[in-house]
């Protein structure tokens, strides 16, 4: 491994839920959507409430849509982990280490005074890709503390 190397860690797994279940979800909103015109209910529904029911469906498909948005990228200087909304940058000196508790859903970095940050790029259902990825994390950051 050369000082040059650049880690990018995205999960792959809740893609192949997240993508199909976002894309079920604008589906089924826009059938309602249609269907609500027809229904005998006694409403009366309007063009307005078709086009709201269709809105709905794709906002929750973005929802869906933001477990795909986290990634790790990592080089010699640091580590940039970006999760559901927020992106933070540590460098290798403000992290003791890379963990993977046994039950946890996600990898983390352990901070001093007892501290983690989540790295929600690493998930469990990825299984050896998330141990390549710790790994790989992990020698990273052996290698920026063993420079000193």
């Amino acid at each position: 491994m050369n000082e040059t190397e650049t880690v990018v860690v995205r999960p792959r797994r809740i893609r192949w839920m997240a993508v199909p279940s976002a894309l079920l979800l604008v589906v089924v909103f826009v059938v309602v959507a249609v269907l609500l015109r027809s229904s005998d209910t006694g409403v009366i529904f309007q063009v307005s409430d078709q086009i709201a029911m269709i809105g709905v469906g794709v906002l929750l498909a973005a929802g869906a849509l933001l477990f795909t948005t986290p990634r790790v990228l990592a080089d010699a200087d640091g580590i940039e982990v970006r999760n559901l909304l927020v992106s933070k940058k540590f460098t290798w000196r403000e992290v003791l280490s890379v963990s993977f508790p046994d039950g946890a859903s996600f990898a983390r970095l352990e901070l001093p005074d007892d501290e983690y940050y989540s790295v929600m790029a690493v998930q469990a259902v990825d299984r050896e890709r998330a141990v390549e990825a710790v790994r790989a994390l992990r020698r990273l950051h052996k290698q920026a503390w063993s420079a000193d």
